[in-house]
């Protein structure tokens, strides 16, 4: 898997895009614009580079904690979307894929760093 880190790196670009215009046009309702679109794009290419990056670094824990994370804001964007159909359901799914996705993120690199610490010492 470390191989094709560029590979998975575009996958989980192109999935993260696909999941948000899913989730706001379809799930949501809501009409997709320009602003939407671009800021949709830049998330997507940011968690596609960070997941590549991982995998270029061998960071395979940090890379699977990352993913866990995105996997469960998806989850809970989704979840947030279809519970909450007034008020602030959408702004709440959207934070809550921020959250659990930089939480993944935070998680995987303490414990690679802990990891490389008890490497180092041995």
């Amino acid at each position: 898997m470390s191989n094709n880190y560029v590979k998975n790196g575009v996958i989980t670009m192109f999935l993260s895009l696909f999941l948000l215009i899913l989730g706001v046009r379809y799930v949501l309702g809501q009409e997709l614009e320009l602003m939407n679109l671009l800021a949709f794009l830049a998330f997507s290419l940011a968690v596609g580079s960070i997941s590549g990056a991982m995998l270029f670094y061998k960071l395979k824990i940090a890379f699977y904690l990352f993913s866990v994370g995105l996997a469960i804001g998806f989850f809970d964007l989704f979840r947030s979307f279809i519970v909450n159909t007034g008020g602030f359901g959408d702004l709440a799914g959207i934070l809550s894929l921020f959250i659990f996705t930089s939480f993944g993120l935070v998680i995987g690199v303490i414990v690679e760093a802990i990891i490389y610490l008890v490497k180092k010492k041995k």
